[in-house]
């Protein structure tokens, strides 16, 4: 749900950020491989307040995260989470460009029921 009607009534509030940015080429196996960590500790963590999305870009080298949280305060858990925190820790030493995390409205998301059937069990699509 993309809204949250309890935001005007003290409630809890869904924030989102979409951060962008490019990876060194000879960056791109390990920062891949922090990211499956971090869905790795998602799905065994399973936290009900947050949504997240990674998508890589056909350059190859062009990362896109998409995180939203719904929280009373407004903050983002994936910052807690140890593999976040290890993804985060050498980020200068992979990245070509400076990550830009911009704030963002959600206007509508969609996940079938199942899951997406297209892609094979486990993979979370990171790798390819």
């Amino acid at each position: 749900m993309p809204f949250s009607s309890e935001c005007c009534l003290g409630g809890p509030v869904i924030t989102s950020v979409v951060v962008s940015y490019q990876v060194r080429p000879e960056a791109v196996a390990e920062h891949l491989r922090l990211i499956e960590a971090i869905f790795t500790q998602l799905h065994a963590e399973q936290p009900g307040n947050v949504e997240y999305k990674v998508v890589r870009l056909a350059d190859g080298v062009s990362f896109v995260h998409v995180s939203s949280a719904d929280t009373a305060d407004g903050s983002n858990p994936l910052p807690g989470l140890s593999a976040f925190q290890e993804f985060g820790r050498d980020i200068a030493a992979r990245v070509a460009t400076a990550p830009v995390p911009t704030a963002a409205d959600i206007i509508g998301s969609y996940v079938p029921p199942a899951g997406l059937t297209s892609l094979p069990p486990g993979d979370s699509g990171t790798a390819s």
